[in-house]
């Protein structure tokens, strides 16, 4: 049950991202910009952001209150109405067609919290969740091979996001099937991951209030690593053929396979941690390190010490070793650290809508501060302040951690 449940959450997953990043395998480069502020593709990514942070913005308190029943459901629906924007997409004429992202992103950033929801609060939740999160390195990747191979076929730019999408509706419903059969967390798992209820506005509040700093210092690295894992993902096509790679439909998939591996290997290991705070910390290292090897590597390539299709391996791989955690585990396991009632939906939500601000603004600023800087020298400026900025906050957070426990247990020695 358990292989299986997580091979659903994974499909479910990946099949949503066949609705929301084909189109960032094209370049449009023969459209107009939206009123010439932007290029039209850059346009297109900040519509479809906007639509997608406002429905993480939503979701802090729908999938925060969200039962298990209705559940999948409530993804077709979602799911479904991004289609619908997608065909629409294809049949306005550009640049009005812009605004079909936005309606194409806001029901999709509810997804995820959706799915995780299934598999959280489990004593396997970093196995499963390691495997969920595999799905969001992966399925971009092979999601941008299938549309270019979709291109292939005749299909033009405007109609593949639609058609893309299309191919991965049994995949699908497949998958939220088995995940249906999924029985909820029993006793052993409550007893040692805490409790998951749904957190109404005043149990909310009150989280925040007693554990705001770390989930300041927590959500400004994940801002960092939101805008540079989107802006690597959305402009992998520029990044490609500035690293002399164009055209080549393969190299999407090839780069993202082994990060994938890596990522599932290195997080799904977490579980045998059983000491909720010694797994909190643990996760800690693997962001810090994450950071530590996005600057790295992004170093060794520009001292021409590695080739173009390793450098983007290795900095997906610190990129995911960072951004993943906040996904899943890092949240999970932090409220069962805690030992704080509630689910930790509503804390990636905090989280994503954050994130995903933190893209709009790079899209904004690379379009309208460096509209002439290429694609590479860009990527690898934002590599290098996002590795030293995203080292030092996650050091302080664990730094509070160890405080909080410290305290907690002395507080505990004097009652």
């Amino acid at each position: 049950m358990l292989a299986l449940s997580s091979a659903a959450a994974f499909g479910a997953y990946f099949a949503m991202y066949a609705f929301r990043k084909p189109f960032a395998a094209a370049t449009f480069a023969d459209h107009a910009g939206w009123l010439s502020a932007t290029d039209y593709k850059t346009a297109l990514l900040i519509a479809q952001v906007l639509g997608y942070a406002l429905s993480k913005l939503i979701g802090i308190r729908v999938i925060a209150e969200f039962g298990r029943s209705g559940r999948a459901l409530a993804i077709l629906a979602l799911i479904g109405t991004s289609w619908l924007a997608l065909i629409a997409f294809a049949l306005v004429a550009a640049p009005w067609n812009v605004a079909c992202l936005f309606f194409n992103g806001l029901p999709l950033g509810m997804i995820w919290g959706l799915v995780f929801s299934y598999i959280e609060g489990r004593r396997a939740s970093e196995a499963m969740g390691a495997i969920l999160c595999a799905s969001f390195i992966l399925s971009s990747g092979v999601v941008k091979s299938v549309a270019v191979l979709v291109m292939d076929q005749g299909v033009s730019e405007f109609w593949m996001p639609a058609v893309t999408g299309a191919l991965f509706v049994p995949l699908l419903l497949i998958c939220l099937w088995q995940l249906e059969r999924l029985p909820p967390p029993d006793a052993r798992d409550e007893d040692e991951r805490t409790s998951r209820v749904p957190m109404l506005s005043k149990d909310r509040a009150q989280f925040l209030r007693t554990h705001g700093v770390a989930m300041i210092l927590l959500v400004s690295g994940y801002v960092l690593l939101t805008a540079i894992r989107d802006f690597r993902d959305n402009f992998a096509a520029e990044l490609w053929t500035a690293m002399g790679y164009g055209g080549t439909a393969s190299v999407f998939s090839e780069s993202e396979l082994p990060v994938a591996v890596a990522a599932l290997l290195v997080l799904g290991a977490l579980m045998l941690i059983r000491d909720n705070m010694r797994a909190l910390l643990a996760m800690h290292g693997i962001v810090f390190a994450g950071a530590v090897l996005l600057g790295l590597s992004t170093l060794a390539f520009q001292m021409h010490l590695i080739a173009p299709l390793p450098y983007m391996i290795l900095t997906g791989a610190g990129l995911y070793f960072a951004y993943t955690p906040f996904n899943a585990m890092l949240f999970d396991r932090m409220i069962a650290a805690i030992g704080h009632a509630g689910n930790a939906g509503f804390l990636i939500y905090i989280a994503d809508s954050s994130g995903y601000a933190g893209s709009v603004a790079l899209l904004l600023y690379r379009s309208l501060g460096r509209p002439n800087m290429n694609w590479l020298p860009f990527y690898m400026d934002v590599a290098y302040a996002t590795s030293i900025a995203v080292a030092v906050c996650t050091l302080l957070s664990a730094a509070w951690f160890v405080f909080h426990v410290n305290v907690h247990h002395v507080r505990t020695a004097r009652a």
